[in-house]
């Protein structure tokens, strides 16, 4: 059955992973960052860790989280390039049951006032899978800031109209878009 659309912000479990090779708790700046925008928007930090850019072993960690009870979003910075040792969309598309095009398309166009045609390189992707939404960008503290300022803030909360994922997660009532209604 489907729920009038939710008026007020619902706190969600959100785990927060960085793909890198080089970056350590002290020097992830990007996984601090989306820690604390998560947290002043009054989600809850589940989980974060940082594992190297191996397809198996991003693939693994998503897994697990999609698969948890306790989850709901998961944030993904680093691995989104295209430089050989960046696998972080193929290690987390098979993983979705529906792809969320526009996330992508949306944060490229962002991002060219910032950073011109070089947005073209970002593979920024997003889904959703078991009612856990997926949300991966580039490992640059200034692209987590794009997304989640231009996006995934917004996306993550019950109250903005006429549309966000919240509806979508698991253990939320589902809610449908306050386009649709009428």
């Amino acid at each position: 059955m489907v729920k009038n659309y939710a008026e007020q912000f619902q706190p969600l479990n959100v785990a927060v992973l960085t793909v890198s090779d080089s970056r350590n708790e002290d020097t992830d700046t990007s996984g601090r960052l989306l820690v604390e925008k998560l947290t002043q928007a009054g989600h809850r930090l589940t989980d974060k860790c940082i594992e190297k850019d191996d397809l198996y072993t991003i693939r693994a960690v998503v897994a697990t989280w999609i698969a948890s009870d306790d989850i709901q979003v998961v944030l993904i910075t680093g691995g989104t390039g295209f430089t050989g040792r960046d696998s972080t969309p193929q290690a987390v598309m098979p993983l979705f049951d529906t792809t969320i095009d526009g996330y992508g398309e949306l944060f490229r166009q962002i991002s060219y006032n910032d950073i011109g045609s070089s947005t073209v390189q970002s593979r920024a992707v997003a889904g959703l899978s078991n009612g856990t939404i997926v949300f991966c960008m580039p490992g640059s503290t200034n692209a987590c800031r794009t997304a989640w300022d231009g996006i995934i803030g917004e996306q993550l909360d019950a109250s903005h109209k006429p549309c966000n994922f919240v509806g979508q997660l698991k253990d939320v009532d589902p809610v449908e878009c306050a386009t649709r209604e009428a």
